[in-house]
């Protein structure tokens, strides 16, 4: 978005995220030979969040054998590893011609085998395989020198209980993260005992399976932007967008909506002017209750600006652009009495600057980050730290209250393997949460999740740098960042900790709320999932 954003108004009334080679032989599986690789220019290194280098050899496709997402055309590449062709994964997807071409499934490395592995004790081949600190090979593995995994041993030579799918999972991560060499035999398997009308876990696997593909075909990224939100082909009529199925059946978005909106009505008692900024408005559900609540207030209605931050994604959501938010929230505050503004700002969070806003005189300001930041890049991401930048700017406003809202995860700037333990961890609990509100053969739940689920998960494990858009952090790292721009703590009231247990009475009794030092966190079991609060 240029610096010439588009400001519009609404007015009522009066205008108004190595294989371990040194030197050592990695094991192929299915000849019962170890192998290394011939010359080191088959590897491309990528330089991750953290400084540290992975590796991700040459990955070519063949014909397409698994796919549960339904977006673009490369999604569905299956990776093998072959020697036939010259050209590496630079970042473009591949297409399913050039997967469907010159590549055989089961086609060998470009490697140089032994049969024989003198010296090598079975704690070598475990930590040629898994790395020295592997919590994913038993201690009684009986994996020996010169033994071959096949599809029939495989199991117990990793250590792998049969039927364990978090343990496939997790070797499956491992291995991509090692660029072993023996990965797709795992992929296989991984493949066989995943579904997306299954248990939570096997739904989950298969979402982290499409994620695990698109890393190696380097397609993670076009998989991203295709897996949208959208709006169902149907009348107005119809339920909702997948969205708001997940709105109604989970208590996430109403429990982060509920608690903002708790401390910004506090805040700003008795003001006349009140000026909220959404960075993230998307279909500006949040503020349908906010508006009737300021209409309802003793002493009469105070005038009420919302300005409205979100980038053209969204608009796949609402069906067009900003406008359309403005004029629902407009009638809304029609019908109650409330003098009401909306203004428009179409641009990603970290794009906007301190004129888009339109600040005037003798408002009170109020903030409102639900969902958002975590999508601004910071210094990990590039040389300018908008995910600071903006707080900062919006310190500089001094507004009454300031609300985030969260996902408590720690992916930012978590290497690859650490970030793919923390995604299986965080979404098993959001998948359980998920299957007991809704059949496991629901269509609109399985579209749910591949459209406004599945897209993170792909997302996490698939992309790096820049096209890494989900990097959330845990409240430790954002309570630095509010405390560095010069924010306090504003304490969420009794009223709000009440009104949220109030909402969980009629969702599972595995969801967990606790709170702590003012602020609110919404978990399921024993994983905290999402946390509010405020500042000033």
């Amino acid at each position: 978005m240029s610096t010439q954003a588009s400001n519009r108004s609404y007015r009522y009334p009066d205008n108004s995220q190595l294989p371990y080679y040194n030197g050592n032989l990695v094991h192929v599986g299915g000849n019962g030979t170890y192998c290394m690789p011939q010359n080191h220019d088959d590897i491309h290194y990528i330089s991750s969040d953290d400084g540290s280098q992975t590796s991700n050899s040459r990955v070519h496709g063949f014909q397409a054998q698994y796919c549960t997402l339904d977006s673009s055309s490369a999604n569905c590449v299956y990776p093998a590893h072959s020697s036939t062709s010259s050209q590496s994964i630079s970042g473009s997807p591949l297409s399913q011609q050039e997967s469907q071409s010159d590549h055989a499934y089961g086609s060998s490395p470009s490697a140089s085998c032994v049969t024989q592995v003198p010296g090598l004790t079975l704690r070598d081949i475990e930590n040629v395989m898994f790395g020295p600190d592997s919590d994913i090979v038993s201690p009684n593995s009986s994996l020996l020198p010169g033994t071959v995994l096949d599809e029939n041993n495989w199991r117990e030579l990793l250590g792998i209980n049969t039927g364990d799918l978090r343990q496939v999972l997790i070797a499956c991560g491992k291995a991509v993260d090692e660029n072993a060499c023996y990965m797709d035999t795992l992929m296989s398997e991984l493949r066989q005992m995943v579904s997306v009308s299954g248990e939570p876990m096997q739904r989950l696997g298969a979402y982290m399976l499409e994620g695990l593909i698109a890393r190696l075909s380097s397609t993670g990224h076009a998989l991203y932007k295709s897996l949208k939100c959208k709006e169902p082909v149907a009348t107005s009529s119809e339920l909702m967008s997948y969205m708001h199925l997940l709105y109604d059946i989970c208590p996430f978005f109403k429990f982060g909506y509920m608690s903002a909106n708790g401390a910004i009505a506090e805040a700003v008692k008795g003001e006349n002017f009140v000026h909220i900024i959404d960075f993230q408005i998307a279909q500006g559900s949040q503020w349908m209750t906010m508006i009737q609540a300021l209409a309802a207030r003793p002493g009469g209605p105070p005038y009420l600006r919302i300005t409205g931050i979100d980038d053209s994604n969204s608009a796949h959501a609402r069906g067009g652009g900003l406008d359309i938010v403005g004029r629902r929230l407009y009638s809304i505050a029609h019908s109650c009495g409330l003098p009401f503004e909306f203004n428009s700002v179409p641009a990603a969070s970290h794009e906007v600057m301190l004129e888009h806003l339109d600040i005037r005189y003798g408002e009170a300001i109020v903030v409102n980050f639900a969902y958002q930041l975590h999508h601004t890049p910071d210094e990990s991401v590039g040389i300018e730290n908008h995910r600071d930048r903006i707080l900062r700017m919006v310190k500089s406003l001094s507004p009454r209250v300031v609300t985030l809202v969260e996902q408590e995860a720690n992916t930012n700037t978590a290497p690859f393997f650490l970030r793919y333990m923390e995604t299986l961890d965080y979404y098993t609990a959001m998948f359980e949460a998920i299957d007991v509100a809704r059949p496991r053969d629901d269509r609109k739940r399985i579209s749910a999740e591949q459209h406004c689920v599945a897209r993170d998960i792909v997302n996490l494990i698939a992309c790096e740098g820049a096209e890494r858009i989900e990097r959330h952090e845990p409240f430790g790292k954002w309570r630095a960042r509010l405390a560095m721009a010069g924010f306090r703590p504003y304490p969420l009231s009794p009223v709000v900790n009440s009104t949220i247990k109030t909402l969980l009475e009629s969702y599972h009794s595995h969801y967990r709320l606790e709170e702590r030092d003012g602020v609110l966190y919404l978990g399921w079991k024993k994983r905290k999932l999402v946390v509010s609060s405020a500042w000033c």
